[in-house]
This record gives C-alpha cells, sequence and structure tokens, in this order.
C-alpha cells in the first residue's frame, strides 16, 4: 500500500488495516517513497554473514583486538 503523509492523519484506520492484513505501507512525500511501515514482528534485518562489514578483514595478520583498537584509533588520533 502506498500512503501519503496526509492520508496518515486522516485515513490512518485504513493504514492499520493494512497493516493487520501484512502489507508494507510505503510513505509518499512530493511523489516520492520517503519511508516504509512494516508490520509487527517482520524481520527487516539480513543475517550477519550478509553483512558488507563481515570477513572484511579476514586477511589481517593481527589479533582482532589489535585489529579493532587500530580501526577505533583514540580520542586524537584524528588530529
Amino acid at each position: 500500500m502506498q500512503t501519503t503523509v496526509v492520508d496518515l492523519r486522516y485515513r490512518m484506520k485504513d493504514v492499520l488495516k493494512a497493516l493487520t492484513r501484512r502489507e508494507r505501507v510505503q510513505i509518499l512525500y512530493h511523489g516520492r517513497v520517503k519511508g516504509e511501515i512494516v508490520p509487527a514482528g517482520e524481520s527487516s534485518t539480513v543475517p550477519v554473514r550478509q553483512h558488507p562489514f563481515f570477513g572484511m578483514f579476514r586477511d589481517e595478520a593481527g589479533s582482532v583486538e589489535a585489529t579493532m583498537k587500530r580501526i577505533r584509533g583514540g580520542r586524537y588520533n584524528a588530529l
């Protein structure tokens, strides 16, 4: 279902019915999708192994702690 910001205000009952039917509701602002409301309980996360950061530093020779310390840096390292 697609709805506008004005519809959220005046037709919330229809939006809630769509969520009850397990539909995703896209919110439009000036004709463009600004956000999406998903039904409760629906997972919108990806598995950890599919995250872009997973395995990024697998070729590093040092320990995990040393790598994380180097990545995070200190408070004044960026100066």
